[in-house]
């Protein structure tokens, strides 16, 4: 397989850092040098430890020496030119045959990896910018929540929740020259949250364009796209997408929604009570209302 930019980043760290490392730090660089990157992709803390004879705190601590913030990090960077080199039905068939079909195995892989990714997201993100997230919000008129397809699912949840929670807010996911409603209904005193983890679509710059030009604020949930779009957005969330694709994309992007929702909720407390104990009047009148059978 041809070498990819991240396996010879992967592969500069241990040798600038060989003299820095332990000996056991040493046998799990050497291992994760010379191991193919699709095996990387697919494996665990535990499972590398045991490959190279150590353990999944080494693991750890190797590739912090080696200027990784964690397994994850390192699969991200793999991931990018394994995913570009290989095709999308390869790739599935390799997904099946690591994980195999023993069902006490597909479910620690699936959790194990949703673990790594949910600590990953936990560390990347700085308080000082959940906090700005979270302001920005709280001050909104209308929340405009803006993701497609994979990101669909969190940019919707969000804006289900937080009408919830007695939040003005919609969903927004067209594309192209359909993007433009949704636009003219930024207005000034809004926030917008764009969920798009790694690809930069040119719909982002016109959709950051317009908040900026009619006076709402921005907040940025990606992977990626920090550096690109972090200069020009009020705050940057960090939800590191799935270097295999066994646990889905949206993952990350649910749960750091999940905390923004419970950031808002903490803040305006009567609002959110009330919201929800009007939800739940509305719920049982239009149970009362369903004909009775027979």
């Amino acid at each position: 397989m041809e070498i990819t930019e991240g396996l010879e980043r992967l592969r500069s760290a241990v040798r600038d850092q060989w003299d820095t490392l332990s000996a056991s730090e040493r046998a799990v660089a050497q291992y994760l040098a010379s191991a193919p990157p699709e095996s990387l992709l697919f494996a665990s803390a535990q499972e590398l430890g045991s490959a190279s004879g150590t353990s999944n705190a080494t693991v750890v601590r190797a590739l912090q020496r080696l200027g990784y913030a964690g397994l994850p990090a390192l699969k991200r960077e793999l991931a990018s030119g394994f995913t570009s080199a290989v095709a999308p039905e390869v790739r599935l068939q390799q997904r099946i045959a690591h994980v195999g079909r023993d069902l006490g195995g597909i479910w620690d892989e699936v959790f194990d990896e949703a673990q790594e990714r949910i600590e990953h997201a936990r560390r990347l993100t700085p308080d000082d910018a959940l906090r700005t997230a979270v302001e920005a919000l709280a001050e909104a008129a209308e929340i405009h929540c803006y993701g497609v397809a994979a990101s669909e699912l969190a940019a919707r949840h969000l804006a289900l929740a937080l009408g919830r929670i007695g939040r003005r807010a919609r969903y927004a996911g067209a594309t192209g020259f359909a993007l433009a409603d949704a636009l003219l209904g930024i207005r000034q005193g809004d926030a917008v949250v764009i969920f798009q983890p790694g690809r930069a679509l040119s719909e982002l710059s016109v959709l950051i364009d317009r908040a900026r030009s009619v006076g709402a604020r921005v907040v940025l949930v990606t992977d990626e796209l920090a550096e690109l779009y972090g200069g020009q957005v009020d705050a940057v969330l960090t939800a590191p997408h799935t270097p295999t694709g066994i646990t889905t994309e949206a993952l990350t992007a649910l749960v750091v929604a999940d905390a923004v929702l419970l950031a808002l909720t903490a803040l305006d407390e009567a609002r959110a009570v009330d919201a929800s104990h009007q939800l739940t009047a509305l719920r049982e009148q239009l149970l009362a209302s369903r004909p009775r059978k027979g």
